[in-house]
């Protein structure tokens, strides 16, 4: 089964499949040892890599295993990063949920906004039950964001990474569909 990536629209925002043309950006945001900082896997080196990113987003959909979009500014179409669901399971009805931003569109409500959106097409569209969220319990950033969004923290995952032999633990969150609040958009 297929899972194509959505093409969403926010107030402020369009969240669409990725393009060939989204490689460069995509690699700016995931070079950046300073938005990567937090992230279970270090910064990228090659610009390569950003298209491999790509070509297993696509795989990913057609494999039925989650959808990643691109996020794009309305008002300008400047790329402001990536929203996705990952681990998707029909039979469980259940995915992870995923997203990095570039450092110059953090503190605009833009992570919020996005995810919000993918959160109602998945439960909207594809009928989850439960998603998903893990974060770096330093990214306090990232933790307000789900919490705006109504995800529980849920445990902690204690040493769960380890990047550039610098160990970290992990908040777990969860989200479950009879407590979502489509409308309470912050």
């Amino acid at each position: 089964m297929t899972l194509a990536a959505p093409m969403l629209h926010t107030a402020r925002l369009r969240l669409r499949p990725f393009t060939d043309a989204d490689a460069d950006p995509l690699f700016a945001l995931h070079s950046s040892t300073y938005v990567m900082r937090y992230w279970d896997s270090p910064p990228w080196t090659e610009p390569d890599r950003a298209e491999r990113f790509i070509s297993r987003c696509r795989k990913m959909a057609d494999e039925g295993t989650g959808a990643r979009v691109a996020i794009d500014r309305a008002s300008d179409g400047a790329f402001v990063g990536w929203c996705g669901l990952t681990g998707w399971n029909p039979d469980y009805r259940s995915a992870s949920l995923g997203y990095v931003l570039g450092e110059a569109m953090w503190g605009h409500g833009y992570a919020t906004e996005a995810a919000h959106a993918v959160l109602t097409w998945a439960f909207d569209t594809l009928d989850l039950n439960r998603v998903q969220a893990e974060t770096d319990t330093r990214n306090v950033a990232s933790a307000r964001v789900l919490e705006k969004i109504g995800f529980m923290r849920e445990g902690t995952l204690r040493e769960d990474c380890v990047v550039n032999g610098e160990v970290s633990d992990s908040w777990v969150f969860g989200l479950i569909k009879r407590e979502w609040r489509p409308s309470a958009m912050p």
